[in-house]
């Protein structure tokens, strides 16, 4: 079976002149580097490895300096910058609810109850959990809780399945849809 990567950072710039750049985790993910751990650098390069491994990282705030193998200079930490940095999926350690939030906003999203919600518009990142402002279907603008409860599946394309709980499609709205 084929490796399937994921992409889950971006290296902002370099750092320092030995080839470390700061690196942040894509909207909505979790930061999931750690040393030791193998990485494509995305779009690929003709003078450099495609893969390479985290050397060293220490995290501060939203980014993380972090040195890659083969990035020793820091004109090589300059061609870098851009990059996104593809994790096997088998190596993440992600609950079924990490998604980019630009993987999620234009997905249509389906109930087991309601049927058709709409298309997530918006993801709204709280420190409980993330909140979904779904838009453009029969109830109107709805906000679903980003949890085990209601998030039935995400596929990697197709609708998102969920099961909303009472009260997030008031009365009115039903009757009106």
């Amino acid at each position: 079976m084929a490796v399937r990567y994921r992409n889950i950072a971006r290296v902002v710039r370099p750092h320092g002149s030995k080839g470390e750049v700061l690196v942040a985790p894509l909207r909505g993910l979790p930061f999931l580097l750690k040393k030791g751990l193998t990485c494509a650098l995305t779009p690929p390069a003709l003078d450099r490895d495609r893969f390479c491994s985290i050397r060293s990282l220490s995290c501060g705030g939203s980014e993380a300096l972090v040195s890659f193998s083969g990035v020793d200079s820091l004109d090589a930490a300059e061609a870098i910058a851009g990059c996104y940095v593809l994790i096997a999926e088998d190596e993440l350690d992600l609950s079924p609810l990490d998604h980019s939030i630009d993987d999620l906003i234009g997905r249509k999203v389906q109930d087991s109850r309601y049927g058709y919600l709409g298309v997530v518009t918006e993801v709204i990142c709280t420190p409980a959990n993330d909140v979904w402002t779904i838009d453009e279907g029969p109830f109107g603008e709805l906000l679903i809780p980003v949890i085990d409860e209601v998030i039935d599946s995400i596929p990697d394309d197709g609708p998102i399945h969920t099961s909303i709980m009472d009260g997030i499609v008031t009365e009115s709205e039903r009757e009106d849809a």
